[in-house]
């Protein structure tokens, strides 16, 4: 295992030291509690956003704090949920009167650890704090992580959209509702061509021979639905697609598109993969409007992408090009 790294038990707070470094300006990191927040948290008036989740999937969740987004990012150690003092943490900085909402994928840890967190906020400070559940995956019902289908890229798209709605003052209730219409309208599949290597495991998650793929990865290097041989671009771009589209039927309206790398494909391939989608979904009748590539959610060095699909009215399409300002995603501002 090759690592950049000082020791294994450090990862996560020592990268944390990285991001405040980075960006002094527009980042507070509350070390202690592994809370990444934003520079003028608490905003009087405004809902306070809070996402989070193990770490390896960066830029989410903690590359998403900042203006048009989050307003903190609570970080667990490597794919594991973090714990219920980090979110009170979060909560009681970012509570600007308004109410709190979080933002949690479908994964049993951080389902219980928010819903626990919210609870004892809730208790000690008299806020409102409600919660918008991610569940898009399409290639697994139940999983090891998860009761119900696994959060995965949805969680970007969610996280922009109910951070620009915030953004302009709409309030919880609003953004529940908000929250409910984009996971309604969203699926994603992902892919890999490699498995990740978790740092205190020290091994690859699971094998791969050279000429396999495996189809459905979570993004906690949990194996897939089915493993298969490797095609082409253009044969991976019809695996990719299918599933999500025999899932939901997005003729009929414009949809946002998320062609997302795992952290260890370059961008010459993730461009190549989505000029493929892009004609199988335009074959298919699907209308794109937005498109979004890159590494957005990902599986630390694992290999492969992932798609997301999200129905998009004039409300979601005007959020979505709201402007944004966290080291992740940046436009408009």
């Amino acid at each position: 295992m090759k690592k950049l790294i000082n020791a294994v038990e450090d990862i996560v707070t020592d990268s944390l030291v990285g991001v405040a470094a980075a960006h002094p300006d527009s980042l507070t990191v509350d070390l202690q509690n592994s809370v990444v927040l934003r520079a003028d948290a608490p905003r009087t008036g405004k809902v306070g956003l809070v996402s989070g989740g193990g770490s390896g999937h960066e830029p989410m969740h903690s590359g998403y704090v900042g203006y048009g987004m989050l307003d903190a990012a609570c970080c667990g150690q490597v794919f594991t949920s973090p714990v219920p003092d980090q979110m009170m943490a979060a909560d009681k900085a970012v509570d600007g009167g308004a109410g709190v909402l979080h933002i949690v994928k479908n994964y049993t840890g951080d389902v219980m650890n928010f819903d626990m967190a919210a609870e004892m906020s809730a208790a000690e400070t008299g806020t409102r704090i409600e919660s918008v559940l991610v569940a898009d995956d399409v290639a697994v019902q139940d999983s090891l992580f998860t009761a119900g289908r696994r959060g995965v890229g949805l969680t970007v798209l969610m996280e922009k959209i109910l951070g620009a709605a915030a953004e302009t003052g709409r309030d919880l209730d609003a953004l529940l509702d908000l929250g409910a219409k984009v996971n309604d309208g969203g699926r994603s599949f992902g892919l890999a061509l490699t498995s990740c290597v978790v740092p205190a495991a020290g091994q690859p998650t699971f094998e791969l021979d050279e000429d396999e793929v495996e189809l459905g990865i979570g993004i906690h290097g949990e194996p897939g639905r089915e493993r298969a041989k490797l095609g082409t671009a253009a044969q991976v771009a019809e695996q990719i697609v299918e599933p999500i589209l025999a899932d939901l039927d997005f003729t009929g309206t414009p949809v946002i598109a998320m062609l997302n790398g795992m952290g260890g494909t370059p961008l010459i391939e993730q461009y190549l993969v989505w000029g493929e989608v892009s004609k199988v979904l335009s074959g298919k009748g699907v209308a794109i409007a937005r498109t979004l590539v890159g590494n957005h959610i990902t599986s630390l060095e694992m290999a492969g992408c992932s798609l997301t699909l999200l129905k998009a009215d004039d409300d979601l399409l005007t959020l979505w090009d709201a402007p944004v300002n966290t080291p992740g995603l940046r436009w408009g501002c």
